[in-house]
C-alpha cells in the first residue's frame, strides 16, 4: 500500500494518492494482493468490511468482559486478527478486481472504523485494565488525528494511512503485544511504582497521537497558506 492512485470513478471522481510507509507496508501489500487474486468469489469487499467492524466490536466487549475473567483475553487477539483481515483487503479485493467504489468505500470503510474505534475504547474503559480517563484520551487522540488525516484527503488530494512508520497494523501489533501481557498481569513496575500496564501504554499512545496530529496540522496549514496566498 505504498504510495498508489486509483483510476477515476465513473462519476468523474478521482481518488486521493495512497501513503502508508509503516514498517509493515511493504510486506502486507504484497500479502493482500496474493490473498485478494486467491479469495473466492463470494468473498466480497462489504463483507469484508462488514467482518472487520464486527471484529472490532466483539474485541470491545471481549475487553469489558475481561473485568470478569481475564481468560477471554485470548479472543482480544483473535479479533484483532479479523479486524486487519476484514479492513485490509477489503479495498485491496475490490481494486485487484477492478470494481473499486472509491467515494462509498472510502466513506463506509473510515465510518466503521471510527465507530469500531469507540466500542473498542469503550470496552477497554469498562475493562478495569486501564483507567477510563486514559481510555477516553486515547479515543480523543484518535479521533483528532482521523480528522484530520481526513481533512487532509479532500484538500491535498493525499491520503496518508500511516504516520512516520506507524498505521493501523503496526498498532494491531502493539495491542495484541500488551494483550499478551495483560493475560500475564496487568500490572507494570516503573520509576519504582506500580502502575496498570495499559495505563503507560495508553498514555503515551495518547500523547504520541495528540503530538502527531498537531504537528501534522501545522505542517498543512503551511502548505495550504503557501498554494493558496491571501495576494
Amino acid at each position: 500500500m505504498s504510495a498508489a492512485t486509483s483510476m477515476p470513478a465513473k462519476s468523474g471522481f478521482h481518488s486521493a494518492t495512497r501513503i502508508n510507509r509503516s514498517l509493515t507496508a511493504a510486506i502486507e501489500k504484497r500479502a493482500l494482493v496474493w490473498m485478494a487474486a486467491r479469495a473466492p468469489r463470494w468473498v466480497i469487499s462489504d463483507r469484508l468490511t462488514l467482518l472487520g467492524f464486527a471484529a472490532q466490536i466483539v474485541c470491545g466487549a471481549c475487553f469489558a468482559l475481561a473485568r470478569f475473567d481475564r481468560r477471554i483475553l485470548p479472543a482480544v487477539i483473535v479479533c484483532l486478527a479479523l479486524n486487519w483481515l476484514g479492513d485490509s483487503l477489503d479495498g485491496t479485493l475490490a481494486r485487484v478486481r477492478h470494481i473499486e467504489r472509491p467515494r462509498y468505500g472510502f466513506y463506509v470503510d473510515h465510518m466503521a472504523d471510527i465507530f469500531g474505534s469507540v466500542a473498542l475504547m469503550l470496552g477497554m474503559g469498562c475493562s478495569g485494565l486501564v483507567h477510563p480517563a486514559v481510555a477516553i484520551a486515547m479515543l480523543l487522540a484518535f479521533l483528532v488525528l482521523a480528522a484530520e488525516s481526513y481533512l487532509a484527503t479532500y484538500t491535498l488530494s493525499r491520503f496518508q494511512l500511516s504516520q512516520g512508520l506507524f498505521g493501523p497494523t503496526e498498532i494491531r501489533i502493539v495491542l495484541a503485544i500488551g494483550t499478551l501481557e495483560l493475560m500475564r498481569s496487568p500490572w507494570s513496575n516503573l520509576l519504582g511504582h506500580r502502575f496498570l500496564l495499559f495505563d503507560i501504554g495508553g498514555s503515551i499512545a495518547a500523547t504520541v497521537m495528540f503530538a502527531m496530529a498537531v504537528t501534522v496540522t501545522l505542517r498543512h496549514t503551511a502548505q495550504l497558506y503557501r498554494e493558496e496566498p491571501l495576494s
